[in-house]
Order: C-alpha cells, then structure tokens, then sequence
C-alpha cells in the first residue's frame, strides 16, 4: 500500500457535527486523506449558534502539537478558529519548529451565525504571525474586511484585498470568498502576480453551517495530496458547491453542509475519493 497523505487540523470543536474540528475531519476522510487534530477551545454551538466556549490551556494545547509532530508528520496543516493571540503565537511557533512547507489559514472569527469567536487583538495576531507563514489564507468578506481594514463592496475590492494580505501582510496566496457577495458566489484566488477566478452559481439555502471550514480542509488535503494550489481550490469550489447545493435539511437553524454531497452531485471535479 502507498503511503497515505496526512492532514493536521487546528481549531475548536462543534457538539452538532458541522464546523470546526468535526468538519474537517469529516472532509479529510472524504477526499481519502488521513485526518489528526489539535484542539484549541471547546465550542458549545449547534445550527442555531455559539452559546459558549472554553479556551483549553496553552499548555496542554502545545502537548497536543508536539503528540502529533513527534510521531506522524503531517503533509499539511490547517488552522480555523485559534481563539486567543497566545494560541496563535504558540501555532505560529509550532509551525516554525516542525518546518510545515503547506499551511492553509482559515481565519476564522466570526460563525455563520453571525456571533464574533475572537477578539481585536487576536485579529492583530493573526496579521503579524500567521499571515507570512501561509501558503494560502481563505477568508470570507467580512474577515478580509477585519483583516484588510477595508471596506468590501465590489469585485476591485476583493481583488484589493487579496494584494493586501499577499503584498502587504506576507501570505503566499489569498483566496477571498464571495459568499457574501451578490450576484455569483465567484471567489478569487491572488498569489502574488496573477488572480485566478473560481465561480459557482449561488444556491438559495440557509443549510450553509461550517461551509468555511470544509472548503479549507479540501484545500487542504489537496495540498497534502501534493496537489498545485489552483487544482486544490478548484476541488475545493467544486467540493463546497456539491455540500451546498445538495443539503442535509437538518438542523433547526442554519443547518450544516453536507460532507457526502459530492457523492450526490452531479458537479464537476477532479476530487478522487
């Protein structure tokens, strides 16, 4: 048997299965790919919103770090939420020490719901010791607003911002998603010289729950797939599309993505499961 491709994942937990560590570990499995986990806060949340959540001491997720770095290495790490400025730091130093080449940052600080998961000086934090390690950070609109400082109404707009966090702040790529843009739900991919347009037509659904997460963690597998980074985002736009347009129907809020969608869709992609 080859030997398997690993993705490691950084982020809190959700109890209803659909965001964060569970989703993740939910996508990695479906693109074939061996998921780990490092859990940074315990997240009480379901489809209707965060009620709570509980940091885990610096410490003990550090331990995790090393559990994971010092017997399986993985092929490539994601980060969602990395709710205090000392977890990111200490993430940002984990990554230094273990040499990580593919590392996909999911800023994540505000749910779907709508409810804010990290506070201003965490948002600082990610700019200076996350953002130059890189190799692609994939906000929506109102992360690229809080991470650019700017404004976000028109197609320019997007584009500006993805300079801003590649030019200015250090990222190897930016894809800035469009899903709370209107018209098309197109995200556009920066890396540093050309922009590379992914588009998918917008599905009237609020089953959309954990959608940020999945779309990094595809992205993530691909790269540790050895994927290009343009034919990771494209499976990933492909992969969201297909969980967005074939929901679940579960939940009574806003209810999660599904993670077999793929499975049932007829959208195009190169995603090998």
């Amino acid at each position: 048997m080859t030997e398997i491709a690993k993705a490691l994942t950084v982020a809190g937990t959700d109890p209803s299965g659909g965001a964060g560590i569970h989703a993740d570990l939910k996508t990695f499995q479906e693109i074939g790919v061996y998921g780990m986990s490092v859990i940074t806060s315990v997240v009480s949340q379901n489809t209707l919103g965060v009620k709570s959540f509980v940091d885990l001491e610096l410490d003990f997720v550090e331990s995790q770090f090393d559990a994971v770095f010092e017997d399986i290495a993985p092929d490539a790490v994601k980060s969602g939420m990395l709710s205090t400025p000392e977890v990111m730091a200490s993430t940002a130093k984990k990554l230094k020490e273990a040499n990580v080449a593919k590392y996909v940052l999911d800023p994540v600080m505000i749910a779907s719901s709508g409810h804010a998961l990290i506070s201003e000086t965490a948002r600082e934090t990610i700019s200076k010791e996350l953002l130059p390690l890189a190799t692609v950070v994939t906000p929506n609109l109102p992360e690229a607003e809080a991470l650019t400082n700017r404004t976000i109404k028109t197609i320019d707009d997007m584009k500006e911002a993805g300079r801003i966090l590649v030019e200015g702040y250090g990222a190897k790529a930016a894809l800035i998603k469009g899903g709370h843009y209107e018209g098309e739900a197109d995200d556009y991919l920066y890396d540093g010289q050309t922009f590379e347009k992914f588009s998918a037509e917008r599905f009237d659904t609020k089953h959309t729950h954990g959608s940020g997460c999945t779309y990094a963690a595809v992205i993530t597998a691909g790269l540790a797939n050895g994927k290009p980074l343009y034919e990771a985002v494209k499976d990933g736009k492909a992969y969201i599309t297909a969980a967005i347009s074939n929901p679940l129907n579960i939940g009574k809020g806003q209810g999660p993505t599904n993670h077999w969608g793929h499975r049932w869709s007829d959208v195009q992609s190169t995603i090998k499961v």
